[in-house]
């Protein structure tokens, strides 16, 4: 660990939180908002005591995952619309919990929570089998293809566990109309891993051999 990583890793988590606060809760009007510090809470607490982790046991890791500059052209209009849809997600759910829109009922706001947590764990789980993660698609040297674990059932276990993330994101907020909007991480996820693909047959040996051995992406059975 040095002081120079650990300074990076917290300006860039104050800087999530803030800027997820103020997409809440400005548009809510008011910091009475439940739902609001519910996401929070379930979003940061666990990234804040990984993000420990890493550092201590980790720090190359953590070094990969705080690197967030594509090379693919591609992959930079993905970013940039999975940014534009947590904005307008984000937005979307201080503007329903200020003029009462549509309700989540209890029930599915307590579900959505668990799940959120279980694909939390399946994320770390994903970041303790592959040492070679990272925030962006490049093939590092020595890389080796990764087919135990989680990898053997799918080829991108850490984009279902972000799948699951987001989708659950609108329910625990209170809000059905982000939710709706969050849905649009179905197809800028297919667009990312399909780009990804193609750079890591190109470019990854062993890769192309994987991809025929594990037949599903995302989902066992579906795609």
């Amino acid at each position: 660990m040095t002081k120079q990583l650990f300074v990076q890793a917290m300006g860039k988590f104050l800087a999530g939180l803030v800027l997820t606060a103020l997409l809440l809760f400005l548009p809510a009007g008011t910091l009475r908002y439940r739902g609001g510090w519910l996401l929070i809470a379930l979003l940061f607490l666990p990234m804040f005591l990984a993000g420990l982790v890493m550092m201590v046991r980790k720090p190359e890791l953590l070094r990969k995952r705080l690197n967030a500059r594509e090379r693919e052209d591609e992959q930079k209009t993905v970013v940039a619309l999975s940014g534009l849809m947590f904005a307008a997600a984000f937005i979307a759910a201080g503007l329903n919990h200020r003029f009462g829109w549509l309700t989540v009922p209890g029930w599915l706001v307590r579900t959505a929570s668990v799940l959120f947590l279980a694909a939390y764990l399946m994320y770390a789980e994903v970041l303790r089998e592959n040492e070679y993660l990272s925030r962006t698609v490049e093939v590092r040297d020595g890389q080796k293809v990764v087919d135990t674990g989680l990898y053997g059932v799918i080829r991108h276990p850490m984009y279902t566990a972000t799948l699951v993330l987001f989708l659950s994101m609108g329910p625990v907020l209170g809000s059905p109309v982000s939710f709706i909007i969050l849905l649009g991480y179905i197809p800028i996820i297919v667009k990312r891993i399909r780009n990804e693909e193609r750079v890591l047959v190109r470019e990854l040996e062993g890769y192309a051999e994987y991809r025929n051995r594990v037949r599903y992406r995302l989902i066992p059975f579906l795609w």
